[in-house]
């Protein structure tokens, strides 16, 4: 596999203030680390890079690897969450840095790129993963394939959503196998991926300075690929579609989906099975939070997915929100569009209708939800 690049945007200075604050004999006592083992690599230099505002890499130092093939460089926290990488002989490995923790790295010079694996924090690990399914694929397929796998670009597509302000996401925006970027901006299906991370990023990162970065390459393009676009001044969700549901609700009247996500609300999608282990406690959770911000302008939708429709109408009747059966004549279509391979599964829609957040567990559901209150 050819070394991964970053999606490079017209050249800026290359804020060397900032680099020197950062370099990495700072002497601040709280500092993150990577640091690990290349095989092959004794006595060879490694360099150690950051990317700029504009996505340019500079670098921050460059250290020699012992005898034993070990490694160990640290620095002074960014402030905001950092993708780096090393480069040794034109191969380049990126990993995540979040604040002070220490990544492992493990390598083989031969080939340096695809033989680093990732561990030590929970981002280096999801960046692990993704790396490995990419990695899969491309043995299967070959390079070329890779970013027009279907499953594959599914599988990102809700990593990406699961937390799209997380570095990963970022990452997974800007990754190329070979000369092809898995996420391109070209493509309306891909686009709504980037413009949820550039949303995300707006909203919860609106200092990073990877934000810029992402808002010009979403609204950059969104014109020439959304011609039905709003004004380019401004990310706007409603043109990020979702996948449309449309069901019955438990006194027979069809409801969809974007209804409820067009009425500026924010929005809890819930798949969901009332006869299962762990349902009640789910709605009680459910319940808890739909109390404390209905007011606020929250709204749940909740897909049942019972066997029994009698049953799911019973419990359903008694619930305040928005409650759609799933029978087995509607088939799996609703199932698949949104990857769900688990019951519960949750979902939040933002006040434009942005697919925005997928959240895995229900207690840290509340705090999802006040982030676009």
């Amino acid at each position: 596999m050819k070394p991964l690049r970053i999606l490079t945007l017209s050249p800026k200075s290359l804020l060397a203030p900032l680099a020197a604050a950062m370099l990495l004999t700072g002497c601040s006592e709280k500092k993150w680390s990577a640091e690990g083992t290349i095989a092959g690599a004794a006595g060879k230099d490694i360099v150690v890079e950051a990317p700029n505002a504009a996505g340019n890499w500079y670098p921050l130092d460059t250290v020699t690897v012992g005898k034993d093939g070990s490694f160990k460089v640290s620095g002074t926290p960014f402030g905001h969450p950092e993708l780096l990488r090393l480069t040794l002989a034109g191969e380049s490995a990126y990993f995540p840095i979040d604040s002070i923790e220490t990544v492992s790295i493990e390598a083989d010079a031969s080939s340096f790129q695809s033989t680093a694996r990732l561990s030590g924090s929970e981002s280096a690990e999801k960046m692990q993963e993704v790396n490995d399914l990419i990695a899969k694929v491309a043995k299967a397929q070959g390079e070329n394939a890779v970013a027009f796998d279907p499953d594959l670009k599914r599988s990102l597509a809700e990593v990406i959503l699961r937390n799209p302000a997380d570095i990963v996401a970022y990452y997974l925006v800007f990754h190329r196998v070979g000369d092809t970027l898995l996420f391109s901006p070209a493509e309306k299906s891909d686009l709504r991926i980037i413009g949820a991370v550039a949303n995300a990023y707006s909203q919860h990162r609106p200092s990073d300075p990877r934000t810029a970065l992402l808002k010009d390459l979403y609204l950059s393009n969104r014109k020439a690929v959304m011609p039905s676009s709003a004004p380019a001044d401004t990310i706007v969700a409603s043109e990020m579609q979702f996948p449309e549901i449309d069901l019955m609700d438990e006194k027979g009247t069809p409801r969809k989906l974007s209804d409820v996500a067009s009425s500026g609300k924010v929005v809890i999608l819930c798949f969901t099975a009332y006869t299962a282990q762990g349902s009640q406690a789910l709605n009680v959770e459910l319940n808890k939070i739909y109390s404390a911000h209905k007011s606020q302008g929250l709204e749940i939708y909740q897909v049942g997915l019972d066997d029994d429709e009698f049953q799911w109408k019973e419990s359903a009747r008694n619930l305040p929100w928005i409650t759609v059966y799933n029978s087995p004549k509607n088939g799996a279509q609703s199932l698949v569009d949104y990857n769900v391979n688990a019951l519960p599964a949750i979902f939040i829609l933002n006040r434009h209708g942005d697919l925005v957040e997928r959240v895995e567990a229900a207690n840290r559901l509340e705090s999802a939800v006040n982030r676009y209150l």
